[in-house]
Formats: C-alpha cells, structure tokens, sequence
C-alpha cells in the first residue's frame, strides 16, 4: 500500500523502501488503490488478496535486490 501511495502521489520510488511500523492511509484508501491497480473491473477478495500478495513479494525481491540499491547502481537504472 505504501508504494502504491506514493505512487498515486506522482513520488519518486527509487529510494523508498517499506516501513513496517509505519502507519499510512485508511483501510477505505487501501482498498480504493488495490480495486484501482489489480488490473480485474470486479475482483473478488481472493483476487484482491493475490495481487497483494503477489505485490509484496515482487516488491520485497525489489528491494533485496542489488540492482535495486542506489548506493550501487547510482543513477544509471534510474527508475528500473
């Protein structure tokens, strides 16, 4: 939810990385962005949970990743 925020807000992602103590939004304000970029016109909650599960983990691969690190990569992946 915190990056799809951020995203919405026109944020640059690059040197974001999840809080998990951080407490952001409603719960009305995440579900709007889920319903808005699953990709489905009428989810259900299964298909609602999937995409985010399957954000949270391409996300957490994201930022364990090395081409992912701005101290390494610097600005030549600017937005990969």
């Amino acid at each position: 939810f915190q990056y799809l925020r951020r995203f919405e807000q026109g944020h640059n992602l690059d040197a974001f990385s999840y809080k998990a103590l951080s407490v952001e939004g409603s719960p009305a304000e995440c579900l709007q962005l889920f319903l808005l970029h699953c990709g489905i016109t009428d989810p259900s909650w299964a298909e609602l949970r999937n995409f985010a599960w399957f954000l949270n983990i391409q996300l957490k691969d994201c930022e364990a990743s090395v081409f992912c690190n701005l101290d390494f990569v610097e600005d030549t992946l600017q937005g990969f």
